[in-house]
């Protein structure tokens, strides 16, 4: 299951949280290495923009309090499509066929 998050940080002072976000990139590491962070990027000024593929919402929900703690912040998540399956929905909409035929 593909997510897009994005997250806020509280709008404690950034010297403030230096040590702790110190951290971050380590642990997102880990994530990448195990190919469930696909994407990663820091947001001008604060927060990041990932996109991460794990196999239930309770894993994606686990990842997001692991961050929390590291940085407290706001989520917004969306769920995202596949490109193969939004290409095959299309196709067989053209074919006038619903993608379960």
């Amino acid at each position: 299951m593909l997510f897009l998050v994005i997250s806020e940080p509280r709008p404690e002072r950034p010297s403030d949280v230096a040590k702790a976000r110190q951290g971050f990139w380590p642990w997102m590491e880990t994530y990448q290495s195990q190919g469930i962070c696909k994407h990663i990027y820091p947001r001008v000024g604060r927060g990041a923009v990932a996109i991460f593929d794990v196999e239930s919402n309770e894993v994606l929900h686990r990842i997001l309090n692991e961050w929390a703690d590291i940085i407290p912040a706001r989520f917004d998540t969306y769920p995202l499509v596949d490109l193969a399956a939004t290409k095959a929905v299309l196709a067989a909409q053209v074919a006038g066929k619903t993608a379960e035929e």
